[in-house]
C-alpha cells in the first residue's frame, strides 16, 4: 500500500519552493528524487499538480504519495510534557531544547509529537496538519526552547491559526546577542527567503517574504546584550536571520554567524518565553510566560560575573 502524507503549509512556510519544503520533511531523498516525485504527479497541491518551483501559500494542502515505501509509523512515546496551560480545546507546552517539534520521514522518534500522541492519541489532536504534525499550530527550531500552542480539535486549530495570521497572538522571545545595540529598542523589517548559496539557511533576499521583528534591550554587558524580541511575522529562522543581518547574531548560533561565548550551551541562546492568545474555549485572553531556560541563566551568570 502506498504511504500518503498530508501537510498544511504554515505562515512560515509561505513563499517556500515546493521541492525545498519537501526536502525538509523527506530527509532521506535527494533534491532530484523529490523533483521526480513532483514530476510523476505523486505530489498534489490542493488537488492539483504543480511544478517544483511552485511557491507555497499559507494553508495550501500538500498530499504526498510515497509508493513502494516502508510505511511511516509515528509511535507514541512516554516523554514528559511540560504543560503550562490546558483546556478542552488546546494546550500550551514548554518544548525543551534538542527536541524536534514534529517527526520527519527520517527522524520519527523523540519529538514533541511523539510525546503528545502518548498522552492524547491521534483522536485527541487536530488533524489539519496530517499524521506527522497532529495538533501542531506553529513550530520552534530543535534547539530553541519555549512555548508552543497545540490544538486538540480542527476548529481550535483554525481559530488559533487565524490569530497568528492576523497578529493577535503575541509571541515574545528572550535571547543573548553579540554586541550592543545602537538603540535600546527598535524594529527590523526585511524580506526573508531561502538562501540560494546555502539552501539549509534562510537569508535576507529581495525575493523573500516581508518579515518584521521588534526588539528591546533588557540588560547590557561588555560586548553582549540580553534582549526581548517580539514577532510580528513568523518566517523560518526569522529572529536568527534578523539578528545576524544587523550584525548582532544570537550567541552560540553555529548556523548564523557562529557568535561564540565562553559558555557551553545547546546551540543558540534563544527561548520563546511569553505567549498571549485567545482560547477557543470561551474567547478568554490568556497569557503564559516562563522563566529563562538554563542556557540563558548560565550565560547571564557568566556575563554578570565579568562586570
Amino acid at each position: 500500500m502506498p504511504e500518503i502524507l498530508t501537510f498544511t503549509a504554515t505562515e512560515d512556510e509561505e513563499g517556500k519552493r515546493l521541492d525545498a519544503f519537501l526536502s525538509d520533511v523527506i530527509e532521506n531523498k535527494s533534491r532530484s528524487q523529490i523533483q521526480a516525485l513532483i514530476k510523476n504527479s505523486q505530489v498534489k497541491i490542493n488537488g492539483l499538480d504543480k511544478k517544483s518551483a511552485y511557491l507555497l501559500k499559507e494553508n495550501d494542502i500538500i498530499l504526498l504519495t510515497l509508493s513502494d515505501e516502508k510505511s511511516i509509523i509515528i509511535e507514541p512515546e512516554n516523554i514528559p510534557l511540560d504543560i503550562r496551560y490546558e483546556d478542552e480545546t488546546m494546550l500550551v507546552v514548554n518544548k525543551p531544547k534538542n527536541m524536534l517539534t514534529h517527526p520527519t520521514t527520517k527522524e520519527t522518534s523523540g519529538t514533541l509529537v511523539n510525546a503528545l500522541l502518548f498522552k492524547y492519541n491521534y483522536d485527541g489532536l487536530s488533524t489539519l496538519n496530517g499524521k506527522l504534525r497532529p495538533g501542531v499550530i506553529h513550530r520552534l527550531d530543535r534547539n530553541t526552547s519555549g512555548l508552543l500552542m497545540i490544538a486538540k480539535t480542527d476548529s481550535a486549530h483554525n481559530f488559533l491559526t487565524k490569530q497568528i495570521k492576523e497578529k493577535t497572538a503575541i509571541r515574545k522571545y528572550l535571547a543573548v546577542i553579540k554586541g550592543n545595540l545602537k538603540s535600546p529598542s527598535g524594529t527590523i523589517k526585511t524580506d526573508i527567503g531561502r538562501s540560494k548559496a546555502h539552501p539549509e539557511k534562510m537569508a535576507v533576499v529581495d525575493t523573500g517574504k516581508p518579515s518584521i521583528t521588534h526588539y528591546k534591550e533588557l540588560e547590557r554587558f561588555n560586548g553582549y546584550s540580553y534582549i526581548e524580541l517580539q514577532l510580528e511575522t513568523g518566517r523560518t529562522h526569522q529572529i536568527r536571520v534578523h539578528m545576524s543581518h544587523i550584525h548582532h547574531p544570537i550567541v552560540n548560533d553555529s548556523l548564523y554567524n557562529n557568535a561564540k561565548i565562553k559558555v557551553k550551551t545547546t546551540e543558540q541562546v534563544l527561548q520563546a518565553y511569553d505567549l498571549t492568545f485567545t482560547t477557543p474555549l470561551n474567547n478568554t485572553v490568556i497569557n503564559v510566560n516562563i522563566e529563562p531556560d538554563e542556557d540563558i541563566k548560565k550565560v547571564l551568570r557568566f556575563l554578570r560575573s565579568q562586570k
